[in-house]
């Protein structure tokens, strides 16, 4: 398998851990998100090298969808939440996480405006280093 390919695997870790922090975002009581039609911008930085890759799509977005996002963070497997607050609109976490052998410890910090946008910063280190990809950043803009 190419380079290419194990730098997609390693996003997917880091975004499955960011799936598990908003879905747990949600159990310590932000606001219902607005339905509807969603932007999401997103940019990932890699260690080493601090390989910069970015993304945009759009969502439409629902309360019955925010529920199969909470579900399906509650049945994540080889995850706990070791520390979660939220307050004044920003909720923070830190996550443990093991994923094919692979340790990922994430620190998750999202900010909501309102019922209308959030704006999440993860980082996360991998042990052992996922196929030379050691730290990751990602910065999540949703409105």
């Amino acid at each position: 398998m190419n380079k290419t390919h194990w730098i997609n695997k390693a996003f997917a870790l880091a975004a499955a851990a960011i799936l598990l922090t908003i879905g747990t975002a949600y159990a310590a009581d932000p606001p219902d998100m607005k339905e509807g039609l969603w932007s999401v911008h997103s940019q990932s930085i890699d260690s080493p090298g601090n390989k910069t890759s970015s993304g945009a799509y759009t969502l439409c977005r629902s309360h019955a969808y925010d529920q199969a996002i909470r579900e399906s963070a509650k049945k994540g497997k080889g995850c706990t939440i070791t520390s979660e607050s939220f307050q004044n609109g920003k909720y923070s976490s830190d996550a443990h996480c093991i994923v094919a052998n692979t340790v990922v410890d994430s620190k998750t910090a999202t900010t909501f405006s309102n019922d209308t946008s959030f704006h999440t910063e993860l980082h996360s280190t991998y042990t052992p280093a996922f196929y030379a990809l050691a730290p990751q950043s990602a910065i999540i803009y949703a409105k």
